[in-house]
């Protein structure tokens, strides 16, 4: 173990074992991304009438080391000229989030930050947002649009931000118009083949897209490089394996950015409560079609449909095959059901699997629980309602300790693993 010596100007602090060594530079470009953060919001104060800078956490996930713009409550954490250093407990899942911990509220943001200081500045913003969008009337609310993972969502969805793309790609007003108007109908037909999916995709966008809206706004990259961002940012969405749960951070960000050219505070006109695609077809006094169907397929050609048709048929063939195993993993086989009672999840959003009304699997997940710490890194099935999660059956269990293919659980005590004689399943119990 390594030591880090901080001398602050009229102290001389002791020398401190945090795991690895972080040399004076490293410090003072930590130092330097609370500056620029702090610059911007105030920049940006005009945005939501407030300025959003407020408790920062910066975390090194692989050693756990945390630099913040405030102490907390935590006397052990060491000052280093405007920062604090010290170490996230291993009760903390680490994400780029927000979260109540140590007397405060906070944003999240896990190291290393992008060397692009716009793209610092959108994601340390974005999440700054997530901190305090609970003052200004926005309820976290991360539901899973898993219509988005079935052929036809998927495919409606790419055409939408295909049109949305060349929306953005144009100088003209009238062809800018046409493409939004085509993006909605998309949009609008998508909707219709699943009943209820327009609410439920309308939860994240108010909650992820308001907050990457956010984010791009108050990172000042100027119209090109705007549109450089976004064209990009779609194009590396669709390489995600799924968009359940990440469509929102291009959806809502780019007809925002398009509304604000109109009317540039339109987002302190929404609550809790809107519809933003209804709000956004009335802002852009879009008039749509009856016949949504034949609309939707007749312009599909125009926005790269039939090589999305034939893309996503060959996912889908592949996808029956995947949560096939899954099943067979998670229900057919012995099997661990560890069931919630304090839980806290982070995860990755990107490369989930809905598996009809069984649930969820998360690939990558990890959990703290008043039962102890469930690592994930070879998949998990999350039920519905979220309360319990199941992993395949152990290979090894040492003392509190327990092992599987993929996923490691350490027990607190009094609790223990319990199997069921006759279905050879595994479960939580007290001792």
């Amino acid at each position: 173990m390594k030591k880090l010596l901080i001398v602050v100007p009229g102290l001389l602090l002791s020398t401190i074992a945090f795991g690895q060594e972080f040399e004076e530079v490293k410090l003072d470009s930590i130092v330097q991304y609370f500056s620029e953060i702090k610059t911007a919001t105030k920049r940006s104060f005009g945005l939501w009438d407030r300025d959003l800078y407020g408790n920062v956490i910066l975390v090194d996930p692989s050693t756990r080391q945390l630099f913040s713009n405030n102490s907390g409550t935590d006397n052990s954490f060491i000052k280093y000229k405007n920062i604090y250093v010290g170490k996230l407990p291993d009760s903390v899942n680490i994400a780029n989030t927000s979260l109540k911990w140590n007397g405060h509220t906070w944003a999240m943001v896990m190291l290393p930050l992008s060397k692009d200081y716009y793209a610092r500045i959108n994601l340390l913003a974005h999440e700054l947002f997530h901190s305090v969008q609970s003052s200004l009337g926005f309820v976290q609310n991360n539901y899973e649009s898993n219509h988005l993972d079935q052929q036809n969502g998927r495919i409606f969805l790419r055409l939408e931000l295909e049109a949305l793309k060349k929306a953005f790609d144009t100088d003209s007003q009238d062809k800018q118009n046409k493409h939004l108007t085509n993006a909605l109908i998309f949009r609008r037909y998508r909707n219709s083949l699943f009943p209820g999916s327009a609410q439920i995709e309308n939860q994240l966008e108010l909650n992820e897209g308001i907050a990457e809206y956010t984010g791009v706004m108050i990172s000042g990259r100027g119209k090109e490089r705007t549109k450089k961002h976004f064209i990009d940012a779609i194009d590396s969405f669709f390489l995600n394996p799924t968009y359940v749960r990440s469509f929102a951070y291009n959806t809502t960000a780019l007809y925002g950015y398009l509304l604000r050219l109109k009317h540039p505070f339109w987002n302190q006109n929404i609550s809790a409560n809107t519809d933003l695609t209804d709000f956004f077809i009335r802002e852009f006094s879009i008039e749509l079609p009856e016949d949504l169907a034949s609309a939707a397929e007749g312009l599909a050609p125009d926005y790269n449909g039939n090589k999305i048709f034939a893309e996503e048929q060959v996912r889908a063939d592949k996808i029956k095959e995947q949560i096939g195993l899954y099943y067979s993993l998670f229900v057919d086989q012995p099997h661990v059901i560890l069931k919630f009672e304090k839980m806290n999840i982070s995860f990755d959003p990107r490369n989930i699997l809905p598996i009809a009304d069984l649930g969820t699997v998360y690939p990558n997940i990890r959990g703290t629980d008043n039962w102890g710490i469930l690592e994930v890194k070879n998949g998990a099935l999350m039920s519905p309602n979220w309360d319990k999660i199941t992993v395949s059956i152990p290979t090894k269990i040492e003392g509190q300790r327990v092992e599987g293919e993929g996923w490691v659980l350490q027990l607190k005590e009094p609790y223990a693993l319990h199997r069921d004689e006759l279905l050879n399943n595994y479960k939580l119990i007290k001792r």
